[in-house]
């Protein structure tokens, strides 16, 4: 399956009996909008998962892993079975976040070994925009066997970081925030502010046109092409937490990119370790 579909796809496909749609829906600060606005209305027979109880592990007590830990890959398993996903299943996920939400599940999915997954181009919005049906019928689920092949490959940890930052091992860090979360001149969420060094910003958010739509694999590989990588470079790319992280990516996949790791903890994680070191402003203007 293609990483992006358009909702026309999906409309034609979507009462298939190995099709399953997730709704992943969430706002930050109002951990419960999600689920609220699945029940008043949703893709006919779309489930729901939450982005915290059910895409995210607890939150440390400490801070380690982030603010939205990685699951535990056999809990996420239970979890991705439960709600009727099987290793057969092709799963299509949609947020009404630019994709952020989905794009989670996405990468989550393709962590566990399973390719089949998708996000709906668009969203939400661009569903009910499109005049295509809406409900707020919820389908009654059948649990399903789902059996995890971790892909290791696609996760950087903080020692992976630690190296990259200490010269020890060669991959380019790509940070997804906004540039003034990156720059350190405002930090709304996490209690320090700064970046990863050495990283080099590209905002998640310019995978998208203006039209809210996903942009070309031309266009994907445009928004890159200024960092000077080859395509099998190692690529690690973060975010505050891990979530808007995973749209970068994916347009680095769509781009053609091959080696490109999440740091799912993220810059979170990356402060609740003492020693870790802190950039503030551009890149081009530091002096080590």
């Amino acid at each position: 399956m293609n990483a992006i579909v358009s909702a026309k796809w999906v409309l034609a496909r979507m009462y298939e009996p190995d099709v399953v749609i997730v709704d992943c829906r969430f706002a930050l600060g109002k951990p419960d909008s999600g689920r609220e606005a699945y029940e008043e209305s949703h893709l006919p027979g779309a489930i729901y998962l939450d982005l915290e109880q059910d895409l995210s592990a607890p939150v440390e007590a400490d801070g380690r892993g982030g603010r939205h830990p990685l699951p535990d890959p056999a809990a996420l398993a239970a979890r991705i079975g439960k709600a009727g996903i099987s290793n057969e299943s092709r799963v299509v996920a949609y947020d009404d976040q630019g994709g952020a939400m989905a794009s989670r599940l996405w990468w989550l999915l393709k962590y566990l070994g399973h390719d089949n997954v998708s996000v709906m181009d668009g969203g939400f919005k661009g569903w009910k925009e499109a005049g295509f049906p809406v409900t707020a019928e919820q389908k009654i689920t059948i649990p399903a066997q789902f059996l995890a092949t971790v892909q290791h490959n696609l996760l950087a940890e903080v020692y992976d970081v630690q190296d990259v930052v200490a010269g020890a091992k060669q991959a380019t860090l790509i940070d997804s925030r906004e540039p003034a979360r990156y720059r350190g001149e405002v930090e709304p969420i996490d209690r320090v502010a700064g970046h990863i060094p050495g990283a080099k910003n590209v905002l998640w958010t310019e995978g998208r046109g203006a039209d809210g739509l996903w942009k070309s694999a031309e266009e994907q590989a445009a928004r890159f092409e200024g960092l000077g990588l080859a395509k099998d470079d190692e690529i690690i790319v973060y975010c505050g937490s891990g979530v808007t992280a995973t749209p970068n990516v994916m347009a680095l996949q769509e781009a053609g990119y091959t080696n490109v790791k999440l740091y799912a903890g993220s810059w979170s994680d990356w402060i609740s370790y003492e020693g870790n070191s802190i950039a503030i402003g551009n890149e081009e203007n530091r002096k080590d």
